[in-house]
């Protein structure tokens, strides 16, 4: 047969592949580059770098308490708590 261009080729494999499967890739799609100024590049750092040590600051604690295996409860001094202290006399 005759040689086969690459454009004809590509057109055939995905024929070929239409045949076997329903299944699509989603095309792809991606925004342009976007210049910014020096001064909205810091400001982006800045603001990604606070919620990043934000963010490790939370994780630290959460792992030094359960470490330390501390429970955070509530505390109501006036409330059901202060109840439970009460003397118990005896009605005899």
């Amino acid at each position: 047969g005759s040689p086969l261009t690459a454009e004809e080729r590509r057109l055939r494999d995905k024929k070929h592949l239409n045949d076997i499967t329903a299944a699509r890739l989603p095309p792809l799609h991606h925004s342009p580059a976007k210049l910014l100024s020096i001064e909205e590049s810091i400001a982006i750092q800045i603001r990604q770098k606070e919620a990043y040590e934000e963010m490790q600051a939370k994780l630290a604690a959460q792992k030094l308490a359960e470490r330390l295996n501390v429970k955070m409860l509530r505390f109501e001094p006036e409330g059901e708590a202060s109840m439970q202290y009460r003397e118990v006399r005896d009605e005899d």
